[in-house]
């Protein structure tokens, strides 16, 4: 019943179920082909080999392609809750346009019984900090995994590095702590992104990690608000050029 479901949903960008097979107690499962693989491979992921330099602008439009199939996946009904969204599940085509993976399958490979302990799931970055048990995920802690995504797109590294395993600090408090430090920002976007763009997508994204479930945007709004920092940032670019918005990064960029 559940492959079935997951079978029929069909978005631009939802990595699209193509067929499955069970036997012998085995099931396979068959998805579309993207051939750039997965995000993390390009961002920060050395063990691809990967030569893409990921631009400011670039990010953005993959952050909108993810939220735009989150925001789908919620709009269901009833809505599908992913409950195990992350940036190595957000894949790009040959274009770059990002596809979410792995949409129901925790469901799927745990059974139709959702209840007990999020076994598999307590140690992950990704994971809201409320969600305690399968029982619990919801919309809002998929924002939660987004924001950790949104996080990664803008320091370039895994957030799981960011904080140590054992403390398991709040990412809202690192990004806080962190706003008027060369450690936000990723170096290799130096000059590639303007003050106010990156200010916007650091705010969007320390919503989607309020520790607060209650207080995080719906996905539909942080949609909507990347498309509207990608088309400020698109048209101011183009206004003043790309290499004539170059900002310091650290405290000069929250400065004001």
């Amino acid at each position: 019943m559940q492959v079935r479901l997951l079978s029929e949903i069909r978005h631009r960008n939802i990595v699209t179920l193509i067929g499955y097979c069970q036997e012998g107690g085995l099931q396979m499962l068959v998805y579309e082909y993207l051939p750039n693989g997965s995000v993390c491979g390009h961002l920060y992921d050395n063990r691809k080999g990967s030569a893409t330099r990921l631009e400011f602008k670039q990010r953005l439009s993959i952050a909108i392609g993810a939220a735009k199939g989150l925001n789908h996946l919620h709009s269901l009904d009833p809505p599908l809750i992913h409950k195990d969204f992350k940036t190595n599940n957000v894949l790009v085509d040959e274009n770059f346009i990002a596809k979410v993976a792995d949409a129901g399958l925790v469901r799927l490979i745990r059974g139709s019984d959702d209840a007990g302990p999020s076994r598999g799931f307590s140690n992950s970055v990704y994971q809201d900090p409320e969600v305690q048990s399968m029982t619990q995920f919801s919309e809002s802690s998929d924002v939660y995994s987004f924001g950790v995504f949104l996080l990664e797109l803008i320091t370039g590294r895994e957030a799981a590095s960011l904080i140590p395993t054992e403390s398991r600090e709040y990412l809202a408090h690192w990004m806080e702590a962190h706003f008027s430090s060369n450690e936000l920002i990723d170096p290799r976007l130096a000059g590639n992104f303007t003050a106010e763009g990156m200010k916007e997508l650091v705010g969007l994204a320390f919503q989607c990690l309020n520790p607060s479930s209650r207080r995080r945007p719906r996905m539909r709004l942080v949609a909507t608000e990347l498309d509207r920092i990608l088309e400020t940032e698109m048209s101011m670019t183009t206004f003043m050029g790309d290499g004539t918005t170059i900002v310091t990064l650290g405290s000069q960029l929250f400065s004001s």
